[in-house]
Formats: structure tokens, C-alpha cells, sequence
């Protein structure tokens, strides 16, 4: 099982990350987050025993609440940068809260067997991944053109997108690019 926890976003927010993207996509042929996919993990946990969930879900359930999560989506950019994109974002700006968090889950999870996080926790809505450099569709070398993507959003970089209060965060499974939500923990 391919789990991961996240934070939901209401459709308040995730509206007009939609009309972003679908503004965006003809400009580039990227792997583009649809719209229902959209939310802020918390700790990607990877592959999991299934015999192994009820294990994970009390893990979860110790996690020391923040308390609920307030948080505005704002911004956009590429990870690791500009010039080398992997990944189109939008900013996730929650405080120490959202933090604490994710902090809470990786180390809970850890602690019965799931891989600890390297890297600082950025929180982020991927909008897109770049998964291969090279397009069937071309020449051989001839690399994805991102040239208007970038123009798009250097137009758009500081634009907000709206603000959430989450009083929940939820366990995930990922099959083939779909999401089945599993469990619920509450934040408050």
C-alpha cells in the first residue's frame, strides 16, 4: 500500500488552483495535477504492509494535536528551481502549526518502522511534474519546452488562491494516481 497524510483543502481554495491549472496546461506537456488530488501532505509514507494498517492508524492517533490549522495559499514556483524544475508549486504558508504537524507524523510513523524525513518540511500543492525531460512526440535531445510556462507565471507568481482552516488531517492510500482516504484524525 502507497500511503501518505495530508491536509484537505476547501473547495474554496482548490477552485481557482483548478482554473490555474487549466489556464496553465496548454502551455506545457506536464504531468498535471487534477483538481480532486489537490491537499497539503504531511508525511509521504510510501509502501506499507497492509497487515501493518491498524498498526499505523493508532501511530497517527498519537500525534500531538497543533490544534486546528489556519493557513493561506499563496504564491508559485518551481522546486528545485527555475532554470532545473522538477516540480510547479504553490505556496502553503500554515505557520508553526502546520509544522508541528509534520513533525508529529513523521516521527510517530517513524517510530514503528516508516523512513524519517531527510529534508526540511516545505509545505506545497504540487501543480505539475516534469516526469521526463524527453517527449515521445519530439526529436531525439529535443527537451520540453517550458519557456511559455515560465512567461505565464512570472505574470502570476504573487497570486493568492485563498485561505483554509483545517480541524483534520487524514491517512491516504495512492493507486495509479487516485487517492482513497482511510482514515481521520482530528486536530482539535
Amino acid at each position: 500500500m502507497r500511503l501518505f497524510t495530508a491536509i484537505d483543502l476547501p473547495e474554496s481554495v482548490v477552485e481557482p488552483l483548478a482554473g490555474l491549472i487549466a489556464r496553465l496546461r496548454p502551455l506545457a506537456e506536464l504531468a498535471w495535477t487534477r483538481a480532486e488530488n489537490l491537499h497539503v501532505t504531511t508525511k509521504f509514507i510510501g509502501e506499507w504492509p497492509e497487515e501493518r494498517l491498524e498498526e499505523l492508524k493508532r501511530a497517527l492517533e498519537s500525534v500531538g494535536s497543533p490544534g486546528a490549522i489556519e493557513g493561506e495559499i499563496r504564491g508559485i514556483g518551481w522546486f528545485p528551481n527555475a532554470r532545473n524544475p522538477r516540480v510547479l508549486w504553490a505556496g502553503v504558508h500554515a505557520g508553526a502549526a502546520l509544522a508541528s504537524l509534520a513533525h508529529g507524523t513523521d516521527a510517530a510513523v517513524h517510530a514503528i518502522g516508516a523512513a524519517k524525513e531527510e529534508r526540511e518540511y516545505t509545505p506545497h500543492l504540487t501543480l505539475a511534474r516534469i516526469r521526463d525531460r524527453f517527449s515521445r512526440d519530439r526529436a531525439p535531445g529535443e527537451r520540453v519546452s517550458l519557456d511559455k510556462l515560465r512567461a505565464a507565471i512570472g505574470e502570476i507568481e504573487s497570486a493568492e488562491f485563498g485561505s483554509f482552516r483545517a480541524s483534520a488531517f487524514y491517512l491516504y492510500l495512492s493507486t495509479a494516481g487516485r487517492y482513497t482516504r482511510l482514515a481521520e484524525f482530528a486536530l482539535t
